[in-house]
């Protein structure tokens, strides 16, 4: 390229040389060498018009001024380039963006995090949490805009790929009129570390959501629907702090599965153990067709191969909880508040048995829990069983006319429990739901809108009552 553009200032000027001493009437009878010039493009058209007027040549007249090296555009462009391959060769560390949010990886792969922001946009009505009285119906109509969920995680390895952390704050939790400013207070409700260095075996310390049932443990930004089903509040362990040992075995093979097996404090998200009291739990999960199921709903990936699992879990504890939530200890409707019961006063012990499946579009997954409770101090026992099913399709794979982001799914779930007037007398809670998700970005970015038709059996008084809500979701992650 430089030999080529050499190669023309030399002619240019040669022919400038040739031109230099002629006098105004030679130039005007050499017209044709100017004409032969301009249409050479050894001169511009302005530089024509202008030496056809000029009484004498000049060889400035003739040339453009030459640009030096640095000045020129493949020069330039050689330059950024080599500084680029430069910085991508020789920087300790490399940025990206990915699922997991901006990533910054050392080049060794020694160290990484990945840092996301999330937000969960939501409106609903005409009431907002799921009723679980016949006097829940009863109440205002609401319309209600709300932040559900504003979170950032902050996740990665150091010193070697296989020692993982992750920790999630969320950064201003919703709160009812009536309660206290610091119920909308930031709040870390994950942190952990894991050594997994061997896919068989290893271990996480800190605090998470237990590894005991797929509902809860899929995010609430990978859910099929804008909230969990009715049974998650009466059967989640939700998030413990405690040790697990965890692994994957006989991979790729016909008794490809997963386990679990852990002990925590039992108190929930952020609090202390004061009594020698612990919570013990198990999970067991066979992927019956060689392949390992991703803890997240829907099949927006496009599942290629038919992919299953069967599990069963279970979870035994003693302390003043009969439920638990991202807040913590709590107590199930009938129940003794915490802070209320002695420290040992419930015996908990749960079972659940899951089920599910991703191919081609198609997600199907539920739920069968049991949960008993044994009051230690008056004797009584309660028991309570619930579970739900749900499946979605993307009917653009059958019918092309149908747009391809978009997902229609339908749940039902159902819940006895004891009634909170009279424990000797259940109540059955049923929930029907259809729902709607457009995906944008995947789970990253996704709409969804459901509708529910909710329904409360009083066994007390021998009533039930039902009505509908309508929710709208935007969930978007950074």
């Amino acid at each position: 390229m430089y030999r080529t553009t050499a190669l023309k200032t030399l002619r240019k000027l040669i022919l400038a040389a040739a031109l230099a001493d002629l006098s105004s009437g030679a130039l005007a009878a050499d017209k044709e060498l100017l004409d032969i010039l301009l249409a050479n493009g050894a001169i511009t058209q302005e530089q024509y018009d202008g030496l056809l007027e000029q009484e004498s040549l000049r060889s400035e007249d003739i040339l453009v001024p030459a640009r030096s090296v640095e000045e020129q555009p493949e020069f330039r462009q050689a330059v950024a380039a080599e500084v680029a391959r430069q910085i991508d060769d020789q920087f300790p560390v490399q940025a990206s963006h990915g699922g997991s949010g901006f990533q910054l990886t050392t080049r060794d792969g020694n160290w990484e995090t990945e840092l996301q922001w999330r937000a969960q946009m939501r409106y609903t009505t005409p009431f907002d949490s799921d009723p679980r009285q016949i006097s829940s119906f009863n109440g205002e109509d609401q319309s209600n805009f709300e932040a559900r969920r504003l979170r950032m995680k902050i996740g990665g390895h150091g010193f070697q790929p296989w020692l993982q952390y992750y920790f999630e704050v969320d950064l201003q939790p919703s709160r009812e009129v009536d309660d206290r400013s610091e119920a909308a207070s930031a709040r870390v409700i994950d942190w952990r570390i894991d050594l997994a260095k061997w896919d068989w075996g290893g271990i996480r310390i800190g605090q998470w959501k237990v590894d005991l049932n797929r509902e809860r443990v899929d995010s609430s930004g990978r859910q099929q629907f804008v909230e969990r089903s009715i049974a998650n509040r009466v059967f989640t362990i939700d998030r413990q702090v405690g040790v697990q040992l965890r692994g994957h075995l006989f991979e790729d093979t016909a008794a490809d599965m997963r386990y679990y097996a852990g002990v925590f404090n039992g108190e929930g998200r952020g609090v202390n153990n004061a009594y020698d009291n612990l919570m013990y739990m198990g999970r067991l999960q066979w992927n019956f067709l060689g392949r390992d199921l991703a803890w997240r709903q829907t099949d927006v990936e496009y599942t290629e191969l038919p992919t299953g699992s069967l599990a069963i879990a279970g979870v035994t504890n003693t302390s003043s909880c009969t439920r638990w939530s991202s807040s913590g200890c709590g107590n199930l409707d009938g129940f003794e508040k915490p802070a209320d019961a002695a420290p040992d006063q419930y015996d908990i012990n749960q079972l659940v048995q899951e089920f599910a499946f991703k191919y081609r579009g198609f997600s199907a997954q539920e739920e069968l829990h049991r949960k008993r409770i044994r009051n230690r101090v008056t004797g009584e026992r309660s028991e309570l069983t619930g579970g739900y099913v749900q499946a979605g399709y993307f009917f653009h794979n059958l019918i092309p006319a149908i747009p391809a982001p978009l997902e229609l799914a339908a749940r039902y779930a159902y819940v006895e429990e004891p009634n909170a007037v009279d424990l000797g007398f259940d109540n059955q809670r049923e929930e029907f739901t259809i729902g709607a998700n457009w995906f944008f970005a995947g789970h990253n970015s996704k709409v969804t809108l459901d509708y529910s038709h909710l329904t409360v059996d009083d066994g007390y008084i021998g009533l039930d009552e039902g009505d509908n809500r309508l929710r709208v979701q935007w969930d978007v992650s950074f």
